[in-house]
């Protein structure tokens, strides 16, 4: 069987440069109030990194800006919650499996907050049912999380239902985490609003949608799709309606936007992921946006 943390890291690799999972490393170790650190080591200064942590002497030595790179000393937790129902075994944008996305987002996340030694925890439900891991530090701990994911989302499988994943949530997060929610491309209700703004009076929370597949025929795309929540087809000269395009697309960017304005309004940062080749640069952006909001 593959190993889902192996092919999380080539991803990695194969889609972002060094630099770039240099400063993603970076922006997560920054996302933390009140965290003591250790001395590490050194490494060259980035656009964005604090110029208060810069080593003069070892600049001077070098000839190349330097700054001191900490680690924690104290150990911080987080939690994923993700959204396990059938709509996350549908098509993403880019027409992989929102499936994959999400084990991508949830790998690359929690690999970094290992790599910081953190401590990161699972939760995920449905329509019907919730599951949980506890907390873990390891490598191997990350991996059985990974496969968990795997193994939750199928698309026979129950309903999705986040607004009661949260609430579960709600109820279980006593200490103070970092809370990062994998969620489909979903609308902005109400109890979504009240559950989210009760996580965040307590934590720091991080919101990732995993985007949904253009229904629309634009690129050759002829097939008859079906809904993994209804089970109902869409004809393939349905697909290619202008009229019922217009209408898609003005019905998916209203839907958006309520997310984000939602989103914002609390103060929660958020980025969309549509496929892989994305994700690296969407999850910088993400942390990135987290830290301007908390200054």
């Amino acid at each position: 069987m593959e190993r889902r943390l192996r092919k999380v890291k080539t991803t990695m690799s194969i889609h972002a440069h060094r630099r770039t999972l240099e400063l993603l490393d970076g922006e997560y170790a920054s996302i933390h109030h009140g965290r003591s650190h250790d001395f590490d080591d050194l490494r060259e200064y980035q656009p964005g990194d604090d110029v208060k942590d810069i080593d003069w002497k070892a600049t001077a030595r070098s000839h190349v800006p330097l700054i001191k790179r900490y680690i924690a000393s104290r150990q911080h937790n987080v939690l994923l919650v993700v959204d396990s129902g059938r709509n996350m075994a549908a098509t993403a944008e880019s027409g992989e499996s929102k499936r994959e996305l999400a084990i991508l987002v949830g790998g690359v996340l929690g690999y970094l907050a290992t790599r910081h030694g953190d401590r990161v925890a699972l939760l995920m439900g449905d329509d019907e049912r919730r599951q949980d891991m506890p907390e873990g530090g390891s490598e191997s701990h990350l991996e059985r999380m990974l496969r968990r994911i795997d193994e939750a989302i199928a698309v026979d499988g129950p309903r999705s239902n986040l607004e009661s994943v949260l609430e579960h949530a709600v109820r279980r997060m006593r200490r103070r985490s970092l809370i990062i929610v994998i969620a489909d491309d979903l609308a902005y209700t109400h109890d979504l609003d009240v559950h989210l703004g009760r996580l965040h009076t307590r934590h720091e929370v991080l919101w990732v949608s995993i985007g949904d597949a253009d229904l629309m025929s634009r690129r050759g795309d002829h097939r008859e799709l079906v809904g993994v929540d209804t089970g109902v087809g869409l004809p393939a000269f349905l697909r290619r309606d202008r009229g019922l395009r217009r209408a898609f697309d003005g019905a998916s960017a209203e839907r958006r936007e309520r997310l984000e304005t939602g989103l914002r309004s609390l103060g929660i940062a958020s980025v969309r992921i549509g496929s892989t080749r994305t994700a690296i640069g969407a999850l910088f952006t993400l942390l990135e946006r987290h830290r301007r909001a908390r200054r």
